[in-house]
């Protein structure tokens, strides 16, 4: 199911606002509510020709209601401990109907934002936010997401990025199964309810498998030449995003050799990725402009299919589907063995991600190396090799996400909550404690001190200086979902 997106219902207005700069946030415009009838807002703007900037931000002014720029929670000197679970309801917000013209979504039950502009319900950042909710004792919004998220499913076939309409031509990382499996719901109907959207979310990001042969690639799905099928992120749209219109546009003439339909998948699928953006995408490893997300099959995401296909294969046998969880263990096998074959660099002892123009692993090191042994994939000797090679990211305040800076925020010195959870999980679950341990004691850390310092918490951290992180289209968020889940959850 589409909706139309604020780009599309506002036209050159859109265009004229984003391009003028009305707003340091191209988000800003893109979450406005008309005011009055969108055809009415055009029909004044198409005969009111001409209008300077000033006059041009009072239009705006007359028929938009614009979003506050920050709500930032304000500090209250509680222990790091009672500040989160004081926050909770702080970020709660509940959508169950929207104006019309709005890109918000509505959502049956309440759910936790992540903060800052990050107004709406987001996908995979839930799933660390609700691992400190389930340690909260607030098992109530747990469930009322869990519920979200299938609500979502069911009325557009798949969960979205976040909950607004220009985020539906993509996802998120396919946390999903797991956040199912935070449910204390165990009657039969919550279980099928649960399973149902499992395999729906697995059709979404499959579709156009069986219309490939070897070599070939469709959206999501790609086939390598031994016949290995795999996914990448994608997008379905080849346009700047609303959110950041005018970075997009501005990249592309940046980027002139290249058509600028092209440039724009890529940023959307690194989007899609929730590593927007990172040197994992870049060409030269170094210039946004090289980005072609396309071209690669990450690691991550192919491990957290192995881990959707499981948790089907394990939800039919335990409803006594035997020929359904025999097929979604083959799937998952046969991933297992991809993931093995093609997204193993041997040379350096470690997973990555996988070429698709060179047809071999990439060289680059970074913190998604750890999801294959978050999802059990890998076996023992080489979890104990990745091991070795995260530690040559370990910093003073946690992992780093790469180990080269661009000013990218997905890449040094950058440190996030959600890769430092998926690292200690990962470890822990071969016995490699004592890497685990040194990343949680240094996160807890630098978390704690700059709790004491600044009385927030930040979206991510410069690990390497123990301060707010930096880099990518935005001033860093306060609040902030992600990081009180994984900092309540270790402590």
């Amino acid at each position: 199911m589409r909706l139309p997106i604020p780009s599309e219902l506002f036209g050159s207005l859109f265009v004229a606002v984003q391009e003028r700069r009305l707003f340091a946030d191209s988000k800003t415009f893109a979450d406005a509510v008309p005011l009055r009838a969108v055809a009415a807002i055009m029909a004044d703007w198409n005969a009111d020709t001409g209008l300077d900037d000033e006059a041009l931000r009072g239009f705006v002014a007359r028929n938009f209601d614009l979003p506050s720029h920050c709500d930032t929670p304000r500090p209250d000197g509680l222990p790091l401990a009672g500040h989160i679970h004081a926050l909770w309801d702080d970020l709660t917000r509940e959508t169950m109907a929207v104006p019309a013209g709005s890109s918000a979504l509505t959502l049956p039950r309440r759910y936790v934002v992540p903060g800052g502009r990050f107004r709406e319900l987001y996908y995979w950042d839930s799933y660390f936010t609700m691992l400190g909710l389930a340690r909260s004792g607030r098992q109530d919004l747990v469930e009322d997401m869990i519920a979200d998220f299938g609500s979502l499913i069911d009325r557009y076939g798949h969960i979205p990025n976040g909950t607004r309409s220009y985020y539906l031509s993509r996802s998120h990382p396919p946390f999903f199964y797991l956040m199912a499996g935070l449910s204390q719901d165990d009657s039969d109907a919550g279980r099928q309810r649960r399973l149902g959207w499992m395999v729906a979310e697995h059709r979404y990001w499959m579709a156009g498998e069986d219309s490939i042969a070897p070599g070939e690639e469709h959206a999501r799905v790609v086939r390598l030449g031994d016949g290995a099928l795999l996914n990448r992120y994608w997008d379905d749209c080849a346009l700047p995003r609303d959110e950041s219109w005018v970075e997009d546009v501005d990249l592309a003439r940046e980027a002139a050799d290249r058509p600028a339909g092209e440039v724009w998948r890529d940023l959307r699928a690194a989007a899609e990725s929730g590593w927007d953006f990172s040197s994992r995408w870049l060409g030269d490893g170094r210039t946004l402009a090289t980005i072609r997300t396309t071209r690669i099959v990450p690691v991550d995401l192919n491990s957290l299919m192995h881990g959707l296909e499981s948790a089907i294969a394990e939800g039919h046998a335990a409803a006594g589907a035997l020929d359904v969880a025999a097929s979604f263990t083959a799937r998952a096998t046969a991933r297992r063995r991809a993931i093995e074959t093609h997204l193993w660099h041997d040379a350096g002892g470690y997973y990555t991600d996988h070429d698709l123009d060179l047809g071999r692993p990439c060289d680059h090191k970074s913190a998604a190396m750890a999801f294959p042994l978050f999802a059990g994939v890998a076996d023992a000797a080489r979890a104990g090799r990745t091991a070795d090679a995260l530690a040559t990211l370990l910093a003073p305040g946690g992992l780093s996400t790469t180990n080269v800076t661009t000013g990218q925020q997905w890449d040094a010195p950058n440190g996030w909550a959600p890769l430092q959870w998926i690292a200690v999980s990962g470890l822990a679950r071969y016995g490699l404690d004592a890497l685990a341990s040194a990343i949680t004691t240094r996160w807890l850390a630098m978390v704690e001190g700059q709790y004491r310092d600044t009385g927030h918490l930040f979206e991510k951290y410069d690990v390497e200086a123990g301060v707010a992180g930096g880099g990518g289209e935005y001033v860093v968020a306060t609040g902030f979902g992600w990081t009180n889940g994984v900092t309540l959850k270790m402590l």
